[in-house]
């Protein structure tokens, strides 16, 4: 009797530990991908604001690499990430009792199309769009514009992985 509780209990165990080796928290599923290009995403939107084709590029790129245990090419990747930015935006959000903003929101869309070489039924073309509110008061520049960025380019970046990646 004692034996076969011990069996029971090893095979329990043993089932458990290799289950949970199937799901992964913070990565996505690349499937039997081993490389991934990232183009660089130009800024298309009426209003331009210089640093951030190159840092929404830079950022997708570091997200794909922490995230996911593919290496990063310049050209042939299994996984293809291309688009352009589309709309970079401020608009007031809020109004005093004088009738001026309270708030005012940035917004920021990214037109993304991904290609999976290797499944090709992946394929897509989506656009992905993230706003950051911040006082009226404020400039959108320095610390007020990278405290807006970040958060808009953590969201849209994020939506961009699940979207691709994620299978959830």
């Amino acid at each position: 009797m004692k034996k076969t509780i011990n069996i029971l209990s090893f095979l329990i165990i043993t089932s458990i530990f290799l289950s949970c080796g199937i799901y992964k928290f913070n990565g996505g599923s690349t499937g039997d991908a081993k490389t991934i290009q990232v183009d660089f995403f130009p800024n298309q939107a009426a209003l331009i604001e210089p640093q951030l084709s190159q840092r929404f590029t830079q950022d997708m790129q570091d997200l794909f690499l922490r995230q996911t245990n593919l290496n990063l090419t310049a050209t042939g990747g299994d996984l293809r990430f291309e688009g352009e930015i589309t709309g970079y935006r401020v608009n007031p959000m809020s109004a005093t009792s004088q009738q001026t903003a309270a708030q005012n929101r940035l917004t920021i869309t990214v037109n993304v199309r991904f290609y999976n070489r290797l499944k090709e039924e992946d394929d897509f073309e989506k656009q992905f769009s993230f706003y950051s509110d911040f006082d009226a008061n404020a400039q959108l520049t320095g610390g007020v514009l990278d405290a807006a960025l970040e958060e808009i380019l953590e969201r849209i970046i994020q939506d961009i992985f699940n979207a691709s990646l994620g299978n959830w």
